[in-house]
């Protein structure tokens, strides 16, 4: 008989031939694609399904067995897919390396605009947008209006370790941006940050970053854009294409995933978005004031000389000490004036700035409207209304020690000869000529008071809030036409 050369393969499969067709082979798989998807769901775990998969295949593989194969096909996806995300769970946001040229249609500048890019963990469903620079205003308006466009609010936020988030990047405790933690706590969100040269903390990020590049940006390359409202409708354009294009290693889109997975597992918006503030360390002045862009805005007296943090908005300007708040103005441009709340100021100095000229005026016409008059003359003849008010509290109070109808007809007298003074008028009360006939027995017809009063003008003072009087103007004609006097004439008809 002729010798035979067999190959190696062919020897061992005569020596070991295979087994027979058994059982197994008639056994149903499981769908590995579906049973990847359902982990990302919360709560699901392999066992989970394993179980589900029994309960349909009685006769189906064992727990070990689902386990081994399943991980077997998982580690032939990409690393990015490999990783399993709970549906709701992580955002991922980060800038692209590309950036997008923008013409300005007058100057013809060719301006670069930065791409941000937000990709949810479990669906892979991606926002895009471009941005004038990665500073904090625009990296805060991005994440309001990525929020906007899940119509929803992660568990978790991965950002980068860009300036714009992240103060000072650490491996165990890093330091978010005030204003990014504002955010944060207004979205009800957890920051945290990728670690520091750990790509794989942010593979999510990475892998949608790229993608918007080639998909976007690439497809844009040939396009001329003159404003960036019009590169923006682009990219939104070729983003809505991207979320709907399947997947090449597992059944669906982007879209249909967040539909079916992270959609429902998203908290909702707060009823108000986050209206972008900064933060600034003040400290309280001598004046219990704090200075902002060159305003300065009252703060409680009892805080003099400690520190605050101002938070600053667009409108409003808080100041917080502690984490308390303690006072809230409008944001005022002015810049050297002063925004003074009454309640912050001591009682001594509330009390003062109490006094303003219509408080004043409205005490005078009490006692009558001669002394009316009187009061509305100093404070329209002074540069600044509180000039006058220790000379018009003083002749108000002449009135307890003589009588309000004598001071009534020394300030008509005072009228009469133009000499609106306190020391003039208590003169006249202490010698008593007030009692006496007016010179040629002149009747006056003084207007109301009231009528007088309206030419001043009444502006906040900036360091009390007590009302400004401007000077009458120089061309009209005072409500009492002043006489003139040589001074020998004057003091004779005073004497008289």
């Amino acid at each position: 008989m002729a010798a035979t050369t067999l190959s190696d393969t062919e020897l061992e499969r005569q020596l070991f031939p295979p087994p027979p067709p058994g059982p197994q082979a008639t056994r149903a798989l499981p769908d590995w694609a579906v049973a990847h998807r359902e982990l990302r769901r919360p709560g699901v775990t392999l066992m989970l399904l394993w179980e589900a998969y029994r309960a349909v295949h009685p006769q189906g593989f064992g727990y070990s067995w689902f386990c081994e194969h399943y991980r077997a096909w998982a580690g032939k996806l990409d690393v990015v897919m490999r990783q399993t995300h709970r549906a709701g769970e992580k955002l991922f946001v980060d800038y692209a390396g590309q950036t997008a040229e923008v013409i300005d249609r007058t100057s013809g500048e060719v301006r670069t605009a930065q791409i941000f890019v937000a990709v949810l963990g479990a669906s892979n469903y991606t926002y895009a947008e471009a941005t004038w620079t990665q500073a904090l205003p625009d990296w805060i308006g991005s994440h309001v209006r990525a929020f906007r466009f899940f119509a929803g609010v992660p568990e978790i936020l991965v950002p980068d370790n860009l300036a714009s988030g992240v103060s000072r990047a650490h491996r165990y405790e890093p330091d978010l941006n005030p204003t990014y933690a504002e955010l944060a706590n207004h979205y009800g969100v957890a920051v945290v940050p990728a670690r520091v040269r750990r790509p794989r903390d942010k593979a999510k990020a990475e892998a949608g970053v790229q993608v918007v590049e080639r998909l976007i940006l690439a497809a844009l390359r040939h396009r001329t854009f003159f404003s960036l409202s019009e590169l923006n409708a682009a990219i939104a354009e070729l983003l809505e294409r991207l979320n709907r294009r399947p997947f090449k290693k597992l059944p669906g889109s982007r879209r249909e995933a967040f539909e079916a997975i992270d959609q429902p597992a998203l908290r909702p918006l707060p009823a108000v978005a986050y209206v972008y503030a900064t933060w600034k360390r003040v400290r309280v002045h001598i004046d219990y004031h704090v200075e902002v862009d060159g305003h300065y805005y009252s703060v409680p007296y009892a805080l003099v000389k400690q520190p605050l943090d101002a938070r600053l908005t667009a409108k409003t300007v808080e100041c917080f000490h502690k984490g308390q708040r303690v006072a809230s103005h409008l944001r005022s441009p002015l810049k050297g004036r002063h925004t003074t709340v009454a309640a912050h100021m001591p009682k001594a100095h509330r009390a003062y700035a109490e006094w303003t000229p219509q408080r004043l005026v409205r005490w005078a016409e009490q006692t009558g409207p001669a002394t009316a008059g009187v009061i509305t003359h100093i404070l329209a003849h002074r540069p600044h209304p509180q000039q006058g008010f220790r000379s018009c509290l003083g002749i108000l109070r002449l009135g307890e020690r003589y009588g309000p109808e004598r001071l009534e007809a020394a300030c008509r007298r005072a009228l009469q000869l133009n000499v609106c003074r306190y020391n003039s008028i208590e003169s006249i009360l202490r010698r008593g000529l007030d009692r006496q006939p007016l010179p040629h027995q002149q009747e006056l017809s003084l207007p109301p008071a009231r009528s007088r009063l309206l030419p001043l003008n009444l502006n906040h003072h900036p360091h009390t809030g007590a009302p400004h009087v401007a000077p009458p103007d120089p061309g009209q004609a005072p409500a009492t036409a002043p006489r003139r006097y040589a001074q020998g004439a004057s003091r004779t008809a005073l004497a008289a």
